[in-house]
């Protein structure tokens, strides 16, 4: 189980910023004021719940394993 939240954690932490950078370079990710629109504060809060799940995930295995 503890490998299992690993590998969730590690994949979560590549995947994710890879795909934050993508939306950052949507052009519905700015108003023409260069203003963050709502699509990209929508991605940056669940990439950002995503990655801390995906911490989490990794402190708990490593707990889980001592």
């Amino acid at each position: 189980m503890a490998l299992l939240l690993i590998l969730n954690g590690v994949f979560n932490i590549v995947v994710w910023p890879t795909f934050f950078r993508r939306v950052l370079k949507d052009p519905r990710a700015r108003d023409a004021a260069g203003r963050p629109t709502r699509f990209l504060i929508v991605h940056a809060v669940i990439i950002g719940i995503a990655l801390l799940l995906a911490v989490a995930s990794i402190v708990v295995a490593i707990i889980g394993v001592w």
